[in-house]
């Protein structure tokens, strides 16, 4: 059985005696350390990380980044808190900030910079997902409480503008983007990438956009809730709840969901547009937008197609593609970017949805197709199917930098979340879901700490499955009210489970073919539970 020392608690950890899973963390967070920016922005100092592709320092990077970096990162709210404070009266946030020239060669200004983006509609919910991650990593309710008045603004102006807002819907709506990406077709009336809107945008509803802001009005409930303003969470918790009956009628099609639903007329030839599964998918999945059938329909779409010859992983940004150069780039081939190009981001969340959902061996190959893809310490944002690596050369943005922390953020939160599965469902891992899945991988002991860098909370557990008395247990630490939702082998069913030696109340469940015991208990510093199963 795996055995910790007390210095242990000091770090995020996942040990389990697999050098292939073993690796994962660390390697994840050498990538994720050198993504980080410090930048001076008129006399305001702030940290961020910035994608692969450039030095600027984008929200939505820093956000998705954020759910990785937590574990370590002691600067949870320097940057959500500079774009709180450039929010527009409008309530619309920046895209990104720079104070690098970051169109090299024909900018060479070196000066502050602030973007925006006009055909993106997700801006406001990645803030409020950081605003979210943040309050969670520090505990800090007070600032919480001054950042959600902006989150109000934000999702005032998504709710009601009109490049935004679509009223007979009731859904968020966009220009004809590939998925969240920030250029738009244009039936050939721009000589480049488009990022304007215009009396001739093809406007329509994006799934993406709509599984973002259900999750945002989720989080917005959440911290209602511990700020203890009843009306407002409930308020919130209710517009999401109708929200998500109405995206999942207009945008599921059965099997996935569909890339763009038109509000206005669009014909596309050399693709079959009903066809294509868009990287948002399982996104879609772990914002909680899919119910449970359509999960397990998404994921099985993504195992036929990565059954296909050809593609060395099934994370696709877009398949089947659309024709090269359509949306003014000759770089954007099938195959390249987000025109097909396989995403380790789109890989993690199609793990971490696997994991939730009955898939769980499935994810577990995600995750090891991975270590294998960095085994040589590089990542990068894409591949072409074939296993070339995404280049300058190839890349509609100036930079290709081998250390990818949008795809190895999403990973890691697979990691975690989904393998280990430690889920905080509050903050400061007081409240806390804790569903080992490592039935899935052959492995009989595992020993995880998860640890957020800017307060020092943690949470943690020491499993050891003794096969042969048929008993899993886990030895937790930490201060918390703790839901478990733990694997058995197959064809198994809990009979009886201990907490500290006195037997507690528990259910099976099963998730397609996939065995579990759910159950509750509170842990205060130590608790050891046991679970037997026939």
């Amino acid at each position: 059985m795996v055995r910790t020392s007390k210095r242990s608690h000091a770090v995020t950890s996942v040990l389990t005696g697999n050098s292939r899973l073993d690796a994962l963390l660390p390697r994840i967070k050498a990538f994720l350390d050198q993504d980080v920016s410090e930048v001076n922005v008129m006399g305001t100092h702030i940290r961020g990380y910035h994608s692969p592709d450039g030095p600027s320092l984008w929200l939505r990077d820093h956000t998705d980044m954020l759910r990785g970096v937590k574990y370590w990162e002691k600067d949870m709210t320097s940057m959500v808190e500079y774009f709180a404070d450039t929010q527009t009266r409008a309530g619309w946030l920046f895209d990104y900030v720079t104070m690098t020239p970051d169109k090299l060669p024909c900018e060479r200004e070196n000066w502050a910079k602030h973007v925006r983006v006009p055909v993106e509609a997700d801006v406001e919910y990645r803030f409020v997902n950081g605003v979210y991650l943040a309050w969670q990593a520090t505990g800090d309710t007070a600032w919480m409480k001054r950042m959600v008045l902006h989150c109000e603004r934000a999702l005032a102006y998504i709710l009601s503008d009109p490049w935004r807002w679509d009223r007979k819907h009731g859904l968020v709506k966009r220009a004809y983007t590939i998925d969240t990406w920030d250029f738009d077709y244009t039936a050939g009336k721009h000589d480049w990438l488009n990022f304007q809107i215009t009396d001739d945008t093809f406007w329509g509803i994006m799934h993406g956009d709509n599984s973002g802001y259900y999750q945002a009005f989720q989080q917005m409930a959440v911290m209602y809730t511990a700020l203890r303003q009843k009306p407002r969470a409930s308020y919130w918790a209710t517009l999401a709840a109708a929200f998500r009956k109405r995206a999942n009628a207009v945008s599921f099609n059965g099997r996935f969901y569909t890339h763009q639903v038109p509000l206005v007329p669009v014909q596309i030839d050399g693709v079959d547009t009903a066809a294509q599964l868009s990287l948002s998918n399982p996104m879609n999945i772990n914002r909680g937008l899919a119910t449970h059938p359509m999960a397990a329909a998404i994921i099985e779409e993504y195992r036929l197609r990565g059954q296909r010859p050809g593609t060395f992983a099934p994370w696709y940004s877009i398949d089947p593609p659309f024709p090269d150069g359509i949306y003014g780039d000759e770089k954007l081939v099938g195959g390249a970017y987000c025109n097909g190009g396989i995403m380790p981001l789109v890989g993690g969340e199609l793990a971490r949805a696997a994991f939730e959902h009955g898939f769980e061996a499935y994810g577990v190959e995600q995750l090891l197709r991975y270590e294998e893809l960095t085994a040589g310490n590089e990542t990068y944002l894409w591949y072409f199917p074939d296993g070339r690596h995404a280049t300058k050369e190839t890349s509609t943005s100036p930079e290709a930098y081998p250390t990818d922390g949008w795809g190895a953020s999403a990973m890691l939160y697979a990691l975690m979340e989904g393998l280990a599965g430690v889920v905080d469902q509050a903050d400061l891992f007081r409240r806390v879901r804790l569903s080992p899945r490592w039935i899935a991988t052959g492995q009989v002991d595992a020993q995880v700490r998860c640890v957020y860098g800017a307060s020092g909370a943690s949470v943690g557990y020491d499993y050891h499955h003794d096969t042969a008395a048929h008993v899993i247990t886990l030895e937790i630490t930490g201060d918390a009210a703790v839901d478990l939702h733990v694997m058995l082998p197959a064809g198994t069913e809990g009979r009886k489970v201990t907490c500290n030696g006195r037997t507690i109340t528990a259910n099976a469940g099963m998730i397609r073919e996939s065995s579990y015991v759910n159950t509750t208990c509170t842990v205060r510093g130590h608790a050891e539970v046991r679970i037997h199963y026939a």
